[in-house]
């Protein structure tokens, strides 16, 4: 293996890291063995070569697949435009052959061709204009949609620049669920989803997304190639997107949708169209109640609410087979079958969701496996419904039976070690909190980074600040983070636990500083961190997606600002849910839950400050509960290893020497 990775770095042109020699070993022994492998890789490692090069070796070896699932279109672009096609050209010499890769997501993501044609029309509430109307803004979408389909040879949502609204997008695409089949299809031959499919069956390597990693690991139906082997990389988002992918919703609205679509299937039916009314009543049903229902968690099904949702349930199973009555034998009218395909796909859902919310309730508190939650929208939000939703409160054991127990899988990212421990992680994924268990052994290993933390940076925690409270930023935190901003010569990213407080310290700070201010928001995030990255002097505040998406090397970021910890909100539905699960069974719900979430979120923001070699900065916590706290050596613990200090002018000293500087 290291002279294989040896070969592909020099062909590329780069130069080995231990780090990553290290790693790309773990990972063919992994491959060789069939444990399971968590490896914590930091910025600069390399990980993508150390964990592709084994597996291209594997791959061809064995004539197999290895899935690579990722959690951001940035990295599946970076593997599939870049890194994938220099290892191919750099490997084919050494292993005889060039190997084969491929992109694969879910069907809803590839334009589809009979949809865009006309194949079936989309009239949900939430459009409120023509599609074909080009004048309004869905129209004009909908219009570049039809431009683009015309030049695009994958039909991908992705390569699509700058994107559209998810309302737009479903004019022209289909589910799974919603599909007709290639064979029943007019534009069968030249479906850009079934190209997808028919290139990643034949690939050594396909990556994918973690949302159709869970749902080929979760569901009956394999929408991936057969494999062997899976490399999950961005790890730490593993969970939730799991959670997302499995997650289900149910709104007033959505059953009248779906009543709408049924209708215009089978009102030329006798007596079919009294299921229709039946599911239509029991919608407005929905809506009523939803609105007497309080905005949380619900512990508790009302008499009321279960009523209707069992009207849901038994209206949307009657829909349905009407649907399949009046539409059978469709297979020479594709149009017709397309619309019914739709009309089934929403049913079947909503039955299978009313269902199970009904049956969470009808388990024990503590027996319960979903969480289940009313989201109410914001008062100046009138085109989201309030909506019930239900998701699993653990996605480990689902993990554990269908994921690791089928394949050698291994893990990685720059962020999996919580609190100077792999086992936080490690039980959410489903694996067992020993290592060295009999029935699911698995090895964690940390390879470093080739960052000098202690050299490079200092984490510096505002001691002397009074704990951030609930009503917003106090004034003792503007000007710490205006003295701050100040000492560094702008060049800061600011990163908030809520979007309130970063819009907060954006409008209080413009007048004060010297310096351009972004906001999120302000603009299309991918053009604010544009700006930022492009003039050393600007700043730019925001929240969750900055966390973990910035990436700018160099002098235009020399300062990131934490306003607090990021803990969860106490009212979050699934989080109160499984700190009360784990508090049931004698653990401890706050540090197994919040603590190892805020944690997780810690790390990722401090290490938007180290991207390359030369980088050099302060990562400043304003909250002191991060050394006053007895939870705070847990959180540091999950930091990168700067140099620490609690002295503001020691830290103002070194962000002005740095500023000065050369």
């Amino acid at each position: 293996m290291p002279d294989l990775l040896a070969a592909a770095v020099a062909a590329i042109g780069g130069a080995e890291r231990p780090g990553q020699v290290t790693m790309a070993s773990a990972v063919a022994e992994a491959i060789e063995s069939g444990e399971h492998l968590a490896v914590q890789a930091g910025t600069g490692t390399g990980k993508s070569l150390a964990y592709l090069v084994p597996a291209l070796r594997h791959a061809m070896a064995t004539q197999s697949t290895v899935v690579v699932a990722t959690a951001t279109i940035a990295l599946q672009r970076q593997l599939i435009d870049r890194d994938l096609p220099r290892l191919a050209e750099a490997l084919k010499p050494v292993l005889g052959r060039e190997p084969q890769f491929a992109i694969l997501k879910g069907r809803r993501n590839y334009l589809c061709l009979n949809r865009q044609n006309g194949g079936v029309s989309d009239d949900d509430s939430d459009v409120l204009f023509d599609p074909t109307d080009t004048i309004s803004p869905l129209g004009r979408q909908v219009k570049r949609l039809h431009e683009w389909a015309a030049e695009t040879s994958t039909g991908d949502r992705d390569e699509l620049v700058p994107g559209v609204p998810e309302t737009a997008w479903r004019q022209v695409s289909v589910s799974a669920q919603e599909c007709i089949g290639a064979q029943r299809c007019t534009f069968g031959s030249r479906c850009f989803a079934e190209k997808a499919r028919e290139a990643a069956g034949k690939a050594h390597v396909v990556v994918t997304n973690h949302a159709l990693l869970a749902i080929d690991a979760t569901s009956e139906i394999e929408v991936l190639p057969e494999h062997d082997v899976v490399i999950v990389d961005e790890a730490h988002d593993l969970v939730d997107r799991v959670t997302s992918a499995a997650a289900g919703e149910l709104s007033g609205p959505a059953v009248e949708g779906a009543a709408r679509r049924s209708g215009r299937l089978v009102d030329t039916a006798e007596d079919k169209s009294s299921a229709v009314d039946a599911l239509r009543k029991a919608g407005n049903a929905l809506e009523i109640d939803l609105r007497d229902t309080p905005e949380g968690r619900m512990d508790i099904l009302s008499d009321a609410l279960a009523a209707t949702l069992t009207a849901v349930r038994e209206a949307t199973g009657g829909c349905a087979e009407a649907v399949r009555a009046a539409t059978k034998g469709l297979e020479d009218d594709p149009p017709r079958l397309a619309a019914a395909r739709m009309a089934l796909a929403t049913l079947d859902d909503l039955h299978a969701t009313a269902d199970r919310i009904l049956d969470t309730f009808g388990e024990l508190i503590t027996e319960r496996d979903d969480v289940v939650w009313l989201d109410r929208p914001a008062a100046d939000d009138s085109r989201r419904p309030a909506t019930l939703r239900v998701a699993p409160l653990e996605v480990g054991g689902l993990l554990r039976d269908r994921l690791f127990g089928n394949r050698t899988v291994a893990l990685t990212s720059a962020t999996l070690v919580l609190g100077g421990s792999f086992t936080p992680l490690a039980i959410q994924w489903g694996l067992p909190a020993q290592q060295d268990d009999p029935d699911l052994p698995w090895t964690g290993l940390d390879v470093g980074s080739p960052f000098d933390h202690p050299r490079s940076g200092i984490l510096y925690v505002a001691r002397h600040l009074p704990t951030p409270g609930r009503d917003g930023l106090p004034e003792a935190y503007l000007t710490e983070l205006a003295e701050l901003i100040e000492a560094a010569g702008g060049r800061t990213l600011g990163l908030f636990s809520s979007m309130r407080a970063a819009v907060q310290a954006a409008e209080a700070l413009r007048d004060r500083i010297g310096y351009p201010l972004l906001c999120q928001g302000d603009d299309v995030t991918a053009q604010l961190v544009k700006e930022f990255a492009a003039d050393e002097q600007t700043c730019l505040f925001g929240t969750l997606s900055l966390w973990q998406g910035v990436d700018v090397p160099g002098s235009s970021l020399q300062l990131v600002v934490i306003d607090r910890i990021p803990f969860p909100r106490p009212d979050d539905p699934l989080t109160s849910a499984r700190q009360r699960a784990v508090a049931t069974h004698g653990g401890n719900g706050f540090m197994t839950v919040a603590a190892s979430q805020a944690a997780l979120l810690l790390a990722q923001g401090a290490g938007r400050l180290l991207r390359t070699m030369t980088d050099r900065g302060v990562v400043a916590v304003l909250d002191p509960r991060l050394v006053t706290a007895r939870y705070g050596d847990f959180l540091r613990r999950s930091l990168p290893p700067f140099w620490t200090t609690t002295d503001p002018a020691l830290v103002r000293a070194a962000l002005r020497r740095l500023h000065d500087a050369p």
